[in-house]
């Protein structure tokens, strides 16, 4: 009888002392996630807002002062969305992870690679991107993303400057 409230104690204070765990590669946030990329590199920008929360901050290459909102973040993927085509975004299974924080905060990180192909010029791009977001009852409330835009704007400035000069010659001519 000793034995059994002795091993019992042992099993109490072995499973009062384990934490959740703080790390998965799997949960429906991480769904969510891959869903919203998924609606972004379709072209289905509006499919978007479901996972967001109503007032959810995007912070896209910016610092926390300069948050956007759901429908900027939007207009701003539709204006630029007709200058490329064959949009995709690729992220593998090891590259998202879903962690909670020692507050209690719920993030999902991914890293991956935009790629698509400039319509005007035929140019192709592929560039890498690291995109958290934070989750707050099943939706996001915070989205940070940073990747590099200076190969794409420079090829664009680059393609604008060769069709001015072609404009230019022909007007000569």
């Amino acid at each position: 009888m000793k034995i059994t409230i002795q091993m019992l104690i042992l099993v109490l204070l072995m499973t009062a002392c384990q934490q959740p765990s703080k790390y998965t590669q799997q949960s429906p946030e991480i769904e969510a996630a891959k869903a919203l990329l998924q609606a972004s590199a379709s072209g289905d920008f509006e499919a978007q807002r479901e996972f967001y929360a109503e007032n959810a901050q995007i912070f896209y290459n910016v610092t926390e002062d300069k948050p956007s909102t759901i429908d900027e973040m939007i207009e701003q993927q539709q204006s630029e969305g007709d200058q490329f085509s064959n949009v995709k975004i690729t992220v593998e299974e090891d590259a998202i992870e879903m962690v909670t924080t020692d507050k209690g905060e719920t993030w999902v990180n991914c890293w991956g690679e935009w790629s698509a192909t400039h319509t005007a010029s035929g140019k192709t791009f592929i560039v890498p991107f690291h995109e958290t977001f934070q989750f707050e009852n099943g939706k996001i409330i915070k989205d940070f993303g940073y990747w590099d835009n200076a190969p794409i704007m420079m090829a664009m400035m680059e393609y604008e400057e060769s069709q001015k000069a072609a404009m230019d010659s022909t007007l000569i001519d």
